[in-house]
């Protein structure tokens, strides 16, 4: 007798859906050669692990851009006020939209917020009308990008995913994944539409990668 193979019918393996109906739309999580510009859960942890040995204030700022999926504008902007330590949230302005004023609340892991009042010494700054409403991060633009690319290279990453967008593409990549619901990510990513959102759901994902290794072991 010869050894039995397990075929797979395609037919009833789910369909992969795809979200993308605008093609310029899929330069959020592939450039026009085809590079990946999201990191994966993988070279997120790869990059947090890589900010430990950097100074406190860097390690904060590279540790928020990564568990909000903030532009790096929008963490720059960060005041003591905008951090409320008791309900777990930071309070985000949009930067991108066409006026000014428009927040969105995104949590934070209670283990960041110690740090971030450990190091920032938030407590106390809040109970100062003077500085909570001063800058965390008193950078520029430049430096905070050059910061989180030296991270990136500390981290052995490479490539267009190597970047601050990679972190918040990768976010949006990672919440779907990991269940979070497409709502709620595109409140906390301050998407004006839900159709931007749902681009980040066309990423390959864990589930249809072991789709496709049932396939494989046909071969």
């Amino acid at each position: 007798m010869g050894n039995s193979v397990h075929t797979v019918n395609p037919q009833t393996l789910p369909a992969r859906t795809s979200f993308v109906t605008d093609p310029s739309a899929a330069s959020l999580i592939y450039d026009r050669t085809g590079n990946r510009k999201y990191l994966t859960a993988t070279e997120r942890r790869l990059f947090l692990r890589a900010v430990e040995d950097m100074a406190p204030e860097l390690r904060t700022f590279c540790r928020v851009l990564a568990y909000t999926g903030a532009r790096i504008s929008e963490v720059l902007a960060l005041t003591p006020a905008r951090i409320d330590a008791t309900a777990r949230l930071v309070v985000v302005e949009s930067l991108k939209k066409r006026r000014r004023g428009v927040f969105r609340a995104i949590p934070l892991p209670p283990s960041l917020f110690d740090e971030l009042d450990r190091i920032h010494h938030l407590t106390d700054l809040r109970a100062r009308p003077d500085m909570a409403s001063r800058r965390l991060w008193p950078w520029c633009r430049t430096f905070a990008w050059r910061r989180i690319k030296e991270a990136m290279a500390a981290a052995r990453l490479e490539g267009p995913q190597a970047s601050p967008k990679g972190l918040r593409h990768g976010f949006a990549v990672t919440a779907l994944q990991g269940g979070v619901p497409i709502t709620m990510v595109r409140r906390w990513l301050g998407h004006a539409r839900l159709s931007t959102t749902e681009i980040y759901a066309d990423a390959v994902g864990p589930e249809e990668q072991a789709i496709a290794r049932l396939l494989w072991k046909t071969f």
